[in-house]
Formats: structure tokens, sequence, C-alpha cells
């Protein structure tokens, strides 16, 4: 037989996911010969055979990769030369990092099963992992991502493991993390009397207290979360009013115990990056303490993701609150010595190792629209991978795009893809302020990125901004201003993989709590025309005052008091009714009507996060004051859900593309009056917003045309959904966030590349 030879480049996450011993395993099966090797652009391949063979070789090469990998290209050329005897794994290639880093991935089926066999020498151990599943940024310090540049370098591999490694054959094969009892991390209790400290937690947990456990990413607080004496004696430790806790469950079985749990959701679940998934309350389910997410009629489960937490779970046989861990509005602790100080007062117990995190990595947390999974928190399990982008963007400059001061992420921007950060925080928070800055030395080193251009948010005060512009000078790049929702509007066409061309002429709903217009004025309800080369405003929500500025965003009476004198005028707190019970007394009333007519600290906004505000306030929902951003407008949504189908919409004006709010707040106030209950107000309130939105572009509209969806209100699914909907059938085409949050942790997406088109053109656009 004649035999040809072929050379395959494969591109994507296809290095440290077992891909070599893939490849290897297949060429055997089939006879060929040849070799693997990793390099800096992802996997080469010379083989030789007959040209069946190579074609079912390049076939299954796909179809039949390793979980974890992600094939973004392949390409394959005639190689000529001498054919070898066998088909061998070559050590790996020095040449520059262009191959993506794998996200951290959840406990794989064959680790968990090595876990509860008896007979397995990793019985019981809380480290086992394999090529399938384990850390990867957490660990990693520098690259190449070699076992010494990781958490794991003080563990040195036993005999047994070592010839795991070393075996092609072996799932473990260069598996960087991979240990046993006999030669990795130890697992301890502090705080019990016990010497198993599995045992010691269970039982701490049992007895109602609070324990802190050392995870992947960072410690989380744990207590049982069917326990309503501990969920709300940890509310009281972390200082945490209503903001929901997530929980973590041992079997999609046990979670469906409380909620729905949809096809799509368990496929969510069950993957290996095991997020947090936004799940309904089941009806005639069994209950949970209303402490876990108080107001809401949804909850966030998330499977054990690693062996640690198998463990854990088997011994306590029920689900935990596993929140991270922090006093209130911090980062949560990564190390030993911060946890047994910092959180001295928050848990009664320690469950601790001594495997360095190296990397802070929060859970991810998902929701499900009616266009599909939608990413609330983008962290483990999807964040280093790159996003690929249209081909258009091949050529850009290298961009480094700094996102925005809440929820924030920076994304590098190389060779056609997005290398979006994990979500960092609110940098406000100087804990937060030194991970942004130590996550961009990081990732700025692994990728041996040196930015060309540095995007930064239009709003100087920005800390993000401020830093972007120091680092441009160092690196000497181009700095770019992009304005905020232009930025919201391109992360969302860059996340549906639009090209430049196909951006063109869409339309773009840009709806969140506030941003800077390019006016100077204060956006967050915008419709949008254009594409990546500019966006201009054709529409959106009347501007009112925001009274006393940043308190408004934290008092939601202040937006109800705007809001009712936008309707009617002088006369608004003779119209107010029965809502007049959640303002504050009159003397302060007449404080914020003189700061209104005078503009003092008053500056108007397009805001419809503070009309969400104004709405739940009226209905006594959180009006005096919120805990967490979004409280009030979450606690509306929750209250309208199962109301949504057949409660009618409210009225709304429009006028030169202006939609305002007087009628609907005489229709809302005239049920209050009558009774109406505050469920069907909400719904009627969400379908009225949502009917005025498709009113508007829909006017604006050619039959086809795109319209991209993007911001923090975009994260409200009975908006989500009724815009999807209401758009299709208006003969549109909705564009909703995939890969990205439709928040600010997806701005940095879009000032990547709308920076990399202004570099590219050399002026702003």
């Amino acid at each position: 037989m004649r035999l040809e030879g072929r050379a395959i480049r494969v591109r994507g996450l296809v290095q440290g996911v077992g891909f070599r011993p893939h490849v290897w395993r297949l060429a055997r099966v089939l006879g060929l010969v040849g070799h693997v090797a990793n390099d800096g652009e992802g996997v080469a391949i010379i083989a030789w055979g007959s040209l069946a063979q190579l074609a079912e070789f390049a076939t299954r090469l796909t179809t039949e990769a390793p979980p974890l990998a992600r094939i973004d290209a392949m390409e394959q050329a005639a190689h000529t030369g001498a054919a070898p005897v066998d088909f061998t794994i070559l050590a790996s290639h020095a040449s520059a990092p262009r191959t993506a880093i794998v996200p951290d991935a959840a406990t794989c089926p064959a680790c968990r099963a090595e876990l509860f066999d008896p007979a397995d020498r990793r019985h019981g151990y809380a480290f086992g992992n394999c090529t399938h599943c384990g850390p990867r940024l957490t660990i990693i310090r520098a690259i190449p991502y070699d076992r010494a540049n990781t958490a794991m370098a003080p563990f040195a591999m036993c005999a047994t493991c070592a010839a795991e490694y070393a075996d092609p054959a072996d799932r473990r094969f260069h598996a960087q993390p991979t240990a046993c009892p006999a030669c990795g991390p130890k697992l301890w209790f502090e705080g019990g009397a016990g010497d198993d400290p599995l045992a010691d937690a269970a039982q701490m947990l049992r007895a109602g207290a609070i324990v802190a456990i050392k995870g992947i990413g960072g410690f989380h607080l744990a207590c049982d979360a069917l326990n309503p004496a501990a969920v709300a004696l940890l509310r009281q430790r972390k200082a945490r009013d209503a903001k929901p806790f997530a929980l973590m469950a041992g079997s999609l079985a046990e979670i469906r115990r409380f909620c729905d749990v949809s096809p799509d959701a368990a496929a969510l679940l069950s993957s290996p990056a095991a997020p947090i998934v936004l799940l309904p309350l089941r009806r005639g389910g069994e209950p949970l303490p209303a402490g876990i997410a108080p107001g809401q009629d949804h909850v966030g489960f998330m499977l054990a993701y690693a062996p640690l937490h198998h463990l854990l779970l088997a011994a306590r046989d029920g689900p935990l609150v596993m929140t991270s861990a922090n006093h209130a509005d911090e980062p949560q602790v990564t190390t030993n010595e911060a946890a047994r100080e910092g959180l001295a007062g928050l848990a009664d117990g320690w469950l601790m190792h001594d495997r360095d995190i190296v990397n802070r990595l929060d859970d991810s947390v998902m929701a499900l629209a009616e266009c599909g999974p939608v990413p609330i928190r983008r962290a483990r399990g999807f964040a280093p991978a790159p996003i690929r982008l249209h081909p258009d963007f091949a050529g850009l400059p290298p961009v480094l795009a700094m996102g925005g001061e809440l929820k924030a992420t920076f994304c590098l921007l190389r060779d056609g893809e997005a290398v979006v950060s994990q979500h960092i925080g609110d940098l406000e928070d100087a804990a937060a302020l030194g991970d942004y800055r130590a996550m961009l030395a990081l990732y700025r080193n692994l990728f041996d990125f040196t930015p060309a251009v540095v995007a930064v948010d239009a709003h100087a005060d920005y800390l993000s901004a401020q830093a972007g512009a120091a680092l441009a000078k160092e690196c000497g790049a181009r700095l770019v201003r992009v304005a905020h929702h232009h930025a919201h509007y391109a992360a969302c066409l860059a996340d549906a993989g639009l090209g430049m061309e196909a951006a063109e002429g869409t339309l773009g709903l840009m709806f969140d709590g506030l941003g800077l217009g390019p006016d100077g004025t204060l956006w967050g309800g915008e419709l949008l025309a254009g594409g990546y080369a500019g966006a201009r405003r054709v529409g959106g929500i009347v501007a009112l005052p925001l009274p006393g500025g940043a308190a408004a965003m934290k008092q939601p009476w202040r937006n109800l008091v705007a809001h009712l004198r936008g309707a009617f005028g002088a006369e608004w707190l003779a119209r107010a009714g029965a809502v007049a019970q959640h303002l504050p007394p009159p003397a302060t009333l007449n404080v914020i009507e003189r700061m209104i007519d005078s503009a003092t600290n008053c500056p108007p906004c397009s805001s419809a996060g503070r009309l969400f505000d104004a709405v739940a306030a009226a209905l006594g929902l959180f009006p005096q004051a919120i805990g967490h951003e979004a409280q009030a407008a979450m606690a509306l949504e929750a209250c309208a859900r199962r109301f949504v189908a057949g409660a009618g919409a409210y009225p709304a004006a429009e006028q030169g593309g202006v939609i305002s709010w007087g009628p609907m707040w005489g229709a809302l106030l005239g049920d209050l009056a009558a009774g109406v209950e505050a469920g069907a107000i909400a719904a009627r309130f969400h379908n009225g917003f949502v009917d005025a939105l498709v009113r508007l572009t829909a006017a604006r509209a050619e039959p086809g045309t795109r319209v991209a969806l993007s911001g923090g209100v975009m994260q409200n699914r009975i908006v989500l959904d009724g815009l999807v909907r209401g758009l299709r059938k208006a003969g549109l085409v909705p564009l909703a966030h995939g890969q990205v949050p439709a928040n600010d942790g997806g701005l940095a997406l879009g000032q990547a590349v709308i920076g990399g088109l202004m570099a590219n053109k050399g002026v702003n656009l």
C-alpha cells in the first residue's frame, strides 16, 4: 500500500485536555504512522497512511475529540518525506504562545467513579483529576502550562502517578494537577475535635454551624440549606441583607426536590463548566428557607464540581448554601491565612488544604431565556476560553480593553479572538482593584501580550479607565475612549458572531442602570442605530432628574418622586394616593423638590433601571433602600412572573421617538386604588414596557433588521423573553447575549472590537 503524508494543524482549546493522547490512540487504531506535538499555535500532526485512513483520521479527530477540547480550525496539507515505523508523541516545541488556556472543569464521570470506589487507590481522595477535569486557571502561575509553573509544583509525583503521567494510553497523560493520597495535597479541618476532616465538617454543618471551605478558586461559606436558623445566622454574620445565596447539591435528583429542571438546565448543570443555574422554584416541591433568596421565585443551584464537594455532600446528605467567603462587597478569600483571620467571626470551622489557589475565580452564573442560556456572571468553567470572532476582526492590532467600573472584566483581542477575563468584581473595593491589576499582569504574561491599543470607557473617572490610561502610556499604546452604550451594542453584535457588513444597519436596544452618553449626559434607555463603526441614538425613554445623583441608585423612593413629578407635575403628591406611604416625611420631600427645581445634584438620566426602581417602590418593594444592585428590580420581576401571561399591559406615550410613562403611572395608580394585586400590577408594567420598546423599534426598522439587546435590564427574563417574542412577531431578528453577560461584565468585549477598528482606520469612528 502506498503511504500518503499529511501535515495537520489543529487550533483551539487543544492543550491540557488530552488531545495528543487522543491523536495517538486514534492513529494506532487506524494503522497510521507519524507523530504529534504541542507548540505555541496548538497541535501539530504529521501522519502517513492511505487516503481513506487519513480521511477517517481527520474526521474522527473532531468527532471524537476529548470533552474539554474545542477545535476552532484544522488545516491540512500534503507532506513529503520518509514515513517512520510507528506513531509517537514528541516533546513540545518552543514558540510564541498562540493557543488558549482551558478553563477549570468539573469532576468528570471517570474520576467521580474512582472517588466512590473502595477498591480504587483514589477512593475518598479530595484532589483527584485527569486531563478531562480539574483545576487549570486557578493553579497556573506562568507559561508554559507545566507542573513546575502551577500550584502543584511542591507535590512530587509518586512512582505510580508518574507512570500514569508518562503513559499516552492513560487518561492522566500529562495531566499537570494529577495526584493521589500518597503524593498530593492534604485535607484537614480546623475547629473540630475529630480526625476525619470531612466527617467533622459534615457534623458541624448538621449542627447548624457555618463552615469555611477551601474550594477551587476561593473559599466558600457553607451551611445547611434546609436549616432556616443556619441560613439566618449566615446572613447576619455576613451582613448580607437580601442578596440570594447560591446552593450546591450532589445530584440533579436532589435539585428536582425543590426546583423545576428543564433539559436545557440539566445540561448546563451537568456540563464541565458546572455553573450556578437560576432555576424556578417548583410548585408543590419541598420548601427552602425564605432566607435563601428573599422575595425571589428562582434560586441558584450548582452541582458539586470538585472531589471535595462530592465527598462533603455525600457525608452531609443534603444541599448546602455555598456562598463566597467574604465580608459584604469584598472578594472571596483565597489563602489559608486570610481565611483564618478574615473569616474569624463568620465561620465556626475551616475545611482546609495545602494546595495554593493562585488565581481567584468565582462561580459562573447562568439563566435560561427564550433565546437559550444567557450568562449572568462569566467566570469558572468559561474563562479564559477565547471567544472566536467573525473573520473580519482577524487583522486588527492587539487590543487590551479595560471594561467598566462594576462587574469588571477586561479583554485581550488578538488573532481574531477575544480572551475575556473572569468576573473580578466592583473596582470601588480596594481588594477587587488589586485583583484586577494582578489578573491583568497574569493574562499579559500567559498570552505574551503587549497591546498596541488600550480601550477604555468614555467616563474618565472610572478606575478601569484610569488604569488603562496609565497602561497605554507605559506600553506606548494608543488610548481610545469608547462610549458606554456603544460598547454594549458592539459586545452583543460580536457575541452573536456578526461581521462588519452584517452589523451595519442593525438597531440596538441598550437598557441599563446608567452610563455616560457621548453628549455628556447619563443614558440608560436608548434605541441606537449603526453597528461597530458608530452608533447614534434614534429613540429611547424620557430623561428625568436623578435626585441626589448616586443616592438615587440606592434609595428607590427618590426615583419614584422623579417619575411621579414627571407624570403629573405639581399635583404629583395629591395623585400619589396609597403610594405616599412609601415616601419620606414632607420636609424631606420638600428638599428633594427644591433640588429638582433648581437642578441641584439632579442630573437628567434616561435610566431604565431607575424606572424599575420607581415602580418597585410604588408597590412597596424596598422603597427606602436596597442592599445590593438591582434588588428592587429583581423583586419586581419575581412579583410579576406568574401574572405575566394574560395580565394585559399599561400604556405609554411616544413622541419623536421618546417614550414617556405618564399614561402608565395613571393606570398603575388607578389599579392600586382599586386594590388590584401587586403581582398583576408588576406584570402589566413589564408587559407595557416591552410593548413600548417593540413599537418604538418596529417603527424604525425594515423587515428582517437585526436588533441587539444589551445592558443590565436585559438580564430581566420577563423583559428579554418579551422582547425576543415581540420583535420576532414584528418581523425583526433579535440578538441576545450568549457568551458574555449583557451587563457591564460584557463591556470589555465591545470596547475591544471598537478600539481595534478605531486604531485600524487610524481615526476615531
